[in-house]
C-alpha cells in the first residue's frame, strides 16, 4: 500500500486549517486516514505547525511520500535534517551522538533567526505605528492652526462690526454730554 503524508482541509470558507496525516495515496484527500500527525495552521504570522516530530519521521524512514506543501513543513521543522543525519549515523559516516548535536546546533541556530524575524517584525510594526502617530499629529495641528486663523479671523470681523457702533454710542454720549454744558 502506497502512503502519503497530505494536508486534510478543515476551518470555514476562507480560513483554512488543516491537519497533516498519513493516508492512503488513493484516499481523497478529506477522506480516510491512518494516523493525524499534527496540524498546520497558515492564518497565523509565521504560519504555526504542531506536529508529532517521531511519528513523522518514523513515517518518513518508512517510505511516505510527502506531498509539495508537507515536504516543505517537514522540511521547516527539521524532520528531513533528522532523515539526513541518521543516514550518515547508518552509513558510518559519524556517531549518533554527533548527529545528534549537529541536529542541536542546526536547531538552535533556526530558533535564533526565528527570533531575530519576529523582533524585526515587531520593530517594523512600532515603526509604523510612530510613523502613523506622527503623521497624525502633524494632521491636527494643520486643523488647530486653521481653526485659529478662523476664530482670529472671526474675532476681526466681530471688532470690526462692534467699533463702529462704538463710535456712534460714543458721539450719541457726547452730544447730550454737549448739550448739558451748553445749558
Amino acid at each position: 500500500m502506497a502512503t502519503k503524508i497530505r494536508l486534510q482541509r478543515h476551518g470555514r470558507k476562507g480560513y483554512a486549517f488543516y491537519s497533516i496525516v498519513i493516508a492512503n495515496s488513493r484516499a481523497p484527500r478529506d477522506g480516510r486516514f491512518i494516523e493525524k500527525i499534527g496540524t498546520y495552521n497558515p492564518n497565523t504570522n509565521p504560519a504555526t505547525v504542531d506536529l508529532n516530530f517521531e511519528r513523522a519521521l518514523k513515517w518518513v524512514m518508512t517510505g511516505a511520500q510527502p506531498t509539495d506543501t508537507v515536504r516543505s513543513i517537514l522540511s521547516r521543522e527539521g524532520v528531513y535534517m533528522k532523515k539526513h543525519l541518521l543516514g550518515g549515523v547508518a552509513k558510518g559516516a559519524f556517531g549518533e551522538a554527533e548527529a545528534e548535536a549537529k541536529f542541536q546546533a542546526w536547531k538552535n541556530n533556526k530558533q535564533s533567526g526565528l527570533a531575530a524575524l519576529k523582533v524585526k517584525n515587531e520593530e517594523a510594526k512600532k515603526a509604523e505605528a510612530k510613523a502613523r502617530l506622527e503623521a497624525e499629529k502633524k494632521v491636527n495641528e494643520e486643523k488647530a492652526k486653521a481653526l485659529a486663523e478662523k476664530k482670529a479671523a472671526e474675532e476681526a470681523a466681530k471688532a470690526a462690526a462692534e467699533a463702529p457702533a462704538a463710535e456712534e454710542g460714543a458721539e450719541a454720549a457726547e452730544a447730550p454730554a454737549a448739550e448739558a454744558a451748553a445749558e
